[in-house]
């Protein structure tokens, strides 16, 4: 067996494992995927595809593909009383997309297979073990236990983990609510509204959503009827709960799935241990209302996915990799409060509850308050924290930017992997140092943007408005020292350009 068989082995083939897959073999870093299931799923237990998310599949290339295959809502509607306007979000993307999960996974694996990623499917993981220089993963192909050893694996293997078992990390929280239903099916009315993401009543909830393919995707709690997750679920039950909170239950019927699960909300304290990280909902479960979860896994894989590259290819920086955890568990926690409250106020069990429930229509008169609602749900308004002294767009998501030359947008000079350092041609800092090869230069349209490094996931690693072109220069030194690998006296780098195509063959030192 050669000293590593690859260079990250991912556990799990859902969406979070095939972006992460698709990105680290776009870096050109040998990854393999394996996946318990034999096939691939059928089922739709996610959703619902934010505006922050598909940014992140814009920047690789798949957003437009994935649109085709749902339906697109600029309206979001909580409780049955408050209307959010998605369309007010400032992005290239204000809606919310629904599509069934087996769609985003189908885009994902296609980007993943076009870029020499093969599923190996039909294989349990059984345990692991590491050590200082990698990690040896044991799992049971046809019957027989074989070891894999690669330098970093990850754990996106959902929210009954075996990598997380095997590791012996706590999955710290509480089972929130039980009897949950779930069922696809069709239905012989339209709602009165195109996105009734939730309906409430003393009875429980109902969410009713479509799939665009003349589908609806029903998740509703009755409580009076608190049955174990284990109970079967029949179509006539679900029409009851309906009916009694909607007032009709829109003649429901050719059911496509029925199941009953229970909402759990759960974090990993450590999102990395040693050489093994975990991603989506093997490190954070939480109520689906919202529809949060696959969209946090995903930004989780966008965030790990570089920076594993990094590591593997010799030029991450000290604590590049720690910066995952610190980065996407204040998220993973802030996802959990948000649902938490949402299922909260579904659930409401007083009078006074629902009373203040019933209120919540005033944030629309309150615009501020409308705009952060829209922007929290979204995922836009995630941010990561930065240095003292940054400049206070560091570690802010950065929006689509008009782009001069070929890439003509931010997010398409992103498909290519790297750092993007936004500054005019003629910005004297950027004549002065020689870039890496993990960065590229870009000329925005817009003469009135501060100069900015944004990094492969979309965030402003540094951002300087400082008159002085020496301050502008050290400034950016220190960035692609921190941020880049740039050793400080470093001068033998490629100069690449989003706006020329050009680059110099000088190998990177």
């Amino acid at each position: 067996m050669a000293l590593f068989d690859t260079d990250v082995l991912i556990v799990g083939a859902g969406p979070t494992g095939l972006l992460l897959a698709g990105d680290l073999a776009a870096r050109g870093v040998a990854c393999m995927i394996v996946e318990r299931e034999p096939g691939g799923s059928k089922l739709s237990r996610a959703f619902v595809v934010h505006a922050r998310t598909l940014e992140q599949l814009d920047a690789r290339g798949v957003a437009d593909e994935l649109i085709e295959t749902g339906a697109i809502f600029e309206t979001m509607r909580l409780f049955g009383n408050l209307e959010l306007d998605m369309s007010l979000l400032r992005s290239r993307f204000p809606f919310l997309l629904c599509t069934p999960q087996y769609n985003t996974e189908r885009v994902l694996e296609n980007r993943a297979s076009r870029l020499g990623v093969e599923v190996l499917r039909g294989i349990e993981v059984v345990g692991l073990r590491q050590d200082a220089g990698g990690v040896d993963v044991n799992m049971r192909i046809a019957g027989t236990v074989h070891t894999r050893r690669a330098k970093f694996a990850v754990g996106a293997d959902g929210v009954r983990s075996v990598v997380r078992d095997a590791l012996g990390v706590p999955f710290l929280g509480r089972s929130a609510v039980d009897s949950v239903m779930l069922a696809d099916v069709r239905l012989s009315r339209l709602p009165a509204h195109e996105l009734a993401l939730l309906s409430t009543s003393a009875e429980g909830f109902c969410f009713i959503a479509p799939f665009g393919d003349g589908r609806y995707r029903i998740i509703a709690w009755d409580r009076r009827r608190p049955l174990p997750s284990s109970a079967p679920v029949t179509l006539q039950e679900v029409s009851d709960i309906a009916r009694r909170v909607m007032g009709s239950d829109l003649g429901l019927h050719d059911v496509r799935w029925l199941t009953r699960f229970h909402s759990d909300e759960r974090q990993v304290p450590d999102y990395r241990v040693g050489r093994v990280f975990l991603a989506g909902d093997a490190a954070h479960v939480h109520s689906p209302l919202g529809g949060q979860g696959m969209n946090t896994g995903l930004q989780d894989a966008a965030n790990l996915g570089w920076k594993l590259a990094a590591a593997v290819q010799g030029w991450a920086p000290d604590g590049l990799l720690d910066t995952y955890h610190a980065e996407r568990h204040p998220v993973g926690s802030m996802v959990l409060a948000l649902s938490g409250r949402l299922l909260t106020t579904a659930l409401a069990r007083t009078r006074r509850a629902r009373a203040i429930r019933a209120t919540l229509p005033i944030i629309n008169l309150l615009p501020p308050a409308a705009q952060r609602l829209r922007e929290t749900m979204s995922g836009l308004s995630i941010s990561y924290s930065a240095p003292p002294g940054s400049h206070p767009l560091a570690g802010r998501r950065v929006p689509d930017v008009l782009l001069t030359g070929e890439a003509q947008r931010l997010y398409a000079a992103l498909r290519a992997g790297r750092f993007v350092l936004l500054a005019p041609a003629d910005e004297p800092a950027v004549m002065g140092i020689p870039l890496p090869a993990t960065v590229m230069h870009a000329t925005p349209m817009s003469g009135r943007l501060p100069l900015m490094l944004v990094r492969p996931d979309g965030y402003i690693a540094w951002a300087s408005t400082a008159e002085d072109p020496a301050t502008r220069l050290s400034g950016l030194r220190s960035a692609l020292t921190a941020w880049c690998g740039v050793p400080p006296a470093s001068s033998d780098h490629n100069l690449g350009s989003a706006s020329s195509g050009r680059s110099d063959q000088r190998a990177r030192g």
